[in-house]
This record gives structure tokens, sequence and C-alpha cells, in this order.
């Protein structure tokens, strides 16, 4: 039997419900509240067939310097038929010159690696059972007050305007800081997510200070089931399994046309990611 046409239009409201029953049948734990803030910070995409939602994309912008694609689902029944590629390409237009980043499973790899992207680094996953600890006096709740010194310091060590997206992380759950001598040092989300909760970003100086801000997090949650996403060189792992958390997964981040000139060495650092589809 021929294939029907798939058209390609914008993902808005009435589609996230569809969004959502693909995520789940690619055993993803994303719940509507997160398909509701990408599609309030992105521009998303849908194939749709006989107006069936078959396949989603979005493209998620900090400025004009930066762009992450996530969300990347085709219906299991309809791969093989070139949707994940087709969209990918209409994907990339939105993005147009900035440079692109993403997470890619083993299996999408072959794609992104044929429309230029290449392995930056590895991502891990860990989630579980969060077991008590201390919490540092060097870390405290942020306030509304405290949102555009936390966006200065996130521009340093992620190169591009995110304030859109840390707003939105205030609003869906809370901000911590870290401060020396009254001098903002680091800060990490907390937000709902999925099965349980999410830390991340956390953007600090160092693995200690990076340790500090989610343990203060963890402090504040005892016994909640928890993730973390971090590159597999932060140096958290330890200080994750201890805490209760396991490996249980990741994948691959990947960038396209970055930068001809090497960025500088920032002071701060991301040691873990607001999710995977966000970086």
């Amino acid at each position: 039997m021929q294939a029907t046409a798939i058209d390609l239009r914008p993902l808005d409201q009435s589609h996230l419900q569809s969004a959502l029953a693909l995520s789940r049948q690619a055993g993803w734990p994303h719940r509507l509240e997160e398909w509701q803030m990408l599609h309030d910070l992105s521009h998303g995409l849908v194939a749709i067939e006989n107006e069936k939602v078959v396949g989603t994309i979005f493209v998620t912008p900090y400025g004009d310097e930066i762009a992450t694609i996530n969300m990347v689902i085709v219906d299991e029944s309809m791969r093989g038929r070139g949707i994940g590629r087709r969209i990918m390409q209409a994907a990339l237009d939105i993005v147009g010159t900035r440079e692109c980043r993403l997470v890619a499973t083993a299996d999408g790899l072959p794609l992104y690696e044929s429309l230029g992207f290449r392995k930056t680094g590895e991502i891990v996953q860990y989630q579980g059972t969060l077991r008590t600890c201390i919490a540092p006096s060097t870390v405290e709740w942020a306030t509304k007050a405290d949102l555009e010194e936390i966006i200065a310091l996130d521009r340093i060590a992620y190169p591009a305007d995110r304030s859109q997206l840390i707003r939105a992380l205030f609003s869906a759950g809370r901000l911590a800081v870290l401060r020396e001598a009254g001098t903002l040092r680091g800060y990490a989300a907390w937000r709902p997510f999925g099965r349980g909760e999410l830390c991340g970003p956390v953007v600090a100086e160092t693995a200690s200070a990076a340790e500090d801000l989610l343990s203060f997090l963890f402090t504040a949650r005892p016994g909640v089931f928890m993730r973390v996403d971090t590159g597999v060189e932060t140096g958290l792992a330890a200080f994750l399994l201890e805490h209760g958390l396991v490996h249980v997964g990741g994948g691959i981040s990947m960038r396209r046309t970055p930068s001809a000139n090497p960025s500088p060495v920032p002071s701060v650092h991301t040691f873990a990611l607001a999710s995977q589809a966000l970086g």
C-alpha cells in the first residue's frame, strides 16, 4: 500500500497531548509540564499523517549564538520513511547561523553525523532516592532580586543568553545560590520533572562548590526520587553515588558549526544540565 503524505506543521498547544504520548512510547519520563516548558521556550515542529502526530522536534534558541535541538521523536510504526531526517533539516533551517547543540542517543548518532554534528563529550544520567545529607552554610535560596546576577554568572559558563530559561526554571521550581564574601560564586536549579524531581543546571567554579550546591538542594528534598544529568568529565560521579543516585543512562553531546575561534576558559563551569533537552 502506498504511503500517505507527511506534512510538517508548527507545534502548538493542540499537539502537546499527542507529543506526550510519543515520548511515553519512546520510554521517556517527560510529563505534560515539561512539554509545556519546552513549547514556551522553543520553536516546535510536528510531522502529521492523516491528522495524527507521528513526529516531533524542538529548536530552543539562546539568543543569536546557540540553539539546542531536542525532543526528536518519530512514532515507532513510522520509522524508516525518512521522517527523522526531514524534521531535522527543517529544524536546522530554524537554527540558521547559530551553533547547534544536542544530546544524541546511539540510534540517532548516524543521522546527526551525516548532518554535520560532531561528538564533543558524554552526558551521564544519575537518578535514585536521595539519602540525607548536610546543607552547607554558604548556600541559600535565591530570590527574584538575584535573577540578574544569576543570569550574568550563567553567561560566563554558557556562551549564550539563557535568561528566558533561567526565569522559567525560577517559576517552575527554585534556585539556590552560593556566595562567598558577598560575591555570587555559583547557582543551581531544582524543579519537578518526570518520575520525581531534577537538579540542574549547576554552575560553579569548582566541583567542590557544585557539590555544596547539590547538597543544599538534596537536604531540602530527603527521600525524593531525584535526577541529575552531568558530563563524565565533571567528577561528580562519586558524590552522586554517595547520595543514592545511580548511573542509569545518558547520551552523546554533539555540536554543529562551532565557532572557528576557541573560547577563553571560563571562570565558572556547568556541572549539571537543565536537562538533556535544554543543555
